[in-house]
């Protein structure tokens, strides 16, 4: 009886939708094509599983102590197996480097292989999906508040032994699936009062950087991330926007753009035309601040929306990539995972539903009367009977069916763990 429901209500959309010149059949299978890369840290609080025992640090916090995160590899690739059946379409899963399986040994940074990703990588296999990475400069005895940037040569030269190492990890990710991996590098460099050698430090960062990617690679793509400080750095960041933007257009690096990594006031949406000017590929790394880079689980707000709008209207779904990256450990995790993933299909859906060939031709002649008055019509279009049948398509819950379904999981699985 539902899916009767939910077919006619569709219909009727559809019908909608055609009347301002949108064919939502055609907006369905280019959603299908729509991959998120979705964070494995959101699944036990960006611990990892290392056997350094250090505790979280270089910049970063995750608030909350919801009771049940996951304590080792098994039951965080359960954790996201159960999040991606409550989640449409088919996605990448984005390693840390300190998610590796180090089989109970230490395993210091400097050291690590690609057999140590083995696992993951036949694991994607069998679930189908793909892997991206990223290397880890935090929570480390090393980690302090330099690392690629320190003028210590034998810190330095630490990290950027690690980061080559994690660039060879993601090559040979790359080659198992039949698919560039691509890799994020972000340090948390910086400083927590004044410093007066920001240039020293920014050219130590570009020098480690062109030694780490002096390596070419067929089967990785490399992006490089930007911040506006980190707790306990407040006062300067060495891999700052600016940084990052003149060193991925001098070198064709992708720049990832993390929604929470701007002033409040800057609109990360903005960034996306520009930098598609000067570089090859943007990687965007969504979740919601508030107030700070606090990464609170991402919602349909103004700002995810105009950014997947960003992307469509930029014909540029090809060239960029959609990666999640928030951490919420005050709430039930796996719940996190699908409020976060769905609100973001459901923000690239209403972009997509965008009549943008009229929308294109009022701008072009000067209607901006018209054009407005379209842009606020197709707000209340019906694009929830879109969205339902996108879920039903891919039978997973539709609506919030999977409220229920996560609070089963976690009466059954996650509230067992100590």
């Amino acid at each position: 009886m539902k899916q009767t429901l939910i077919e006619k209500a569709y219909e009727i959309a559809k019908e909608r939708y055609a009347a301002i010149g949108v064919d939502t059949d055609k907006v369905l299978d280019t959603l299908q094509q729509v991959q998120l890369s979705l964070h494995c840290w959101q699944a036990d609080d960006v611990t990892g599983f290392e056997q350094l025992g250090g505790s979280l640090s270089g910049g970063i916090q995750t608030t909350g102590n919801y009771p049940g995160k996951a304590r080792n590899i098994d039951e965080l690739r359960a954790d996201i197996l159960k999040a991606k059946s409550y989640i449409p379409g088919s996605h990448r899963l984005n390693l840390h480097e300190i998610y590796g399986e180090f089989s109970h040994e230490h395993v210091d940074r400097d050291q690590v292989e690609p057999h140590h990703f083995a696992g993951w990588m036949q694991w994607a296999r069998e679930h189908g999906m793909k892997l991206d990475f990223n290397s880890t400069s935090f929570s480390h005895p090393k980690s302090g508040n330099l690392t690629l940037s320190n003028p210590d040569p034998e810190i330095r030269n630490f990290w950027i032994e690690h980061t080559k190492r994690c660039r060879a990890v993601a090559e040979e990710m790359g080659k198992a699936q039949g698919d560039p991996c691509i890799m994020n590098v972000w340090v948390h460099d910086g400083s927590k009062d004044l410093t007066v050698n920001r240039m020293k430090y920014r050219e130590l960062l570009m020098n480690s950087l062109d030694e780490i990617f002096a390596q070419r690679y067929d089967h990785m793509k490399d992006c490089i991330e930007s911040k506006v400080f980190g707790i306990g750095l407040e006062s300067y960041t060495v891999g700052s926007n600016d940084f990052y933007i003149g060193y991925g257009a001098s070198r064709g690096k992708m720049v990832t753009l993390d929604t929470g990594h701007f002033h409040p006031t800057e609109i990360v949406a903005d960034k996306i035309s520009s930098l598609l000017l000067y570089t090859p590929e943007v990687m965007l790394h969504v979740s919601r601040p508030v107030r700070w880079d606090s990464d609170h689980v991402t919602i349909m707000n103004d700002e995810t929306l105009e950014l997947c709008k960003e992307i469509v209207r930029c014909d540029a779904l090809g060239k960029v990539h959609i990666g999640l990256d928030y951490f919420d450990a005050s709430i039930n995790r796996i719940g996190a995972y699908v409020i976060g993933s769905r609100a973001t299909q459901k923000c690239m859906l209403l972009a997509l539903l965008e009549p943008l060939k009229t929308l294109r031709e009022y701008e072009a002649a000067g209607k901006g009367f018209e054009r407005l008055a379209l842009l606020e019509e197709c707000k209340s279009l019906p694009f929830g009977a879109v969205w339902d049948m996108f879920c039903l398509k891919n039978d997973v819950p539709v609506g919030e069916e999977y409220i229920a379904e996560v609070q089963r999981y976690e009466a059954e699985v996650t509230s067992k763990r100590n």
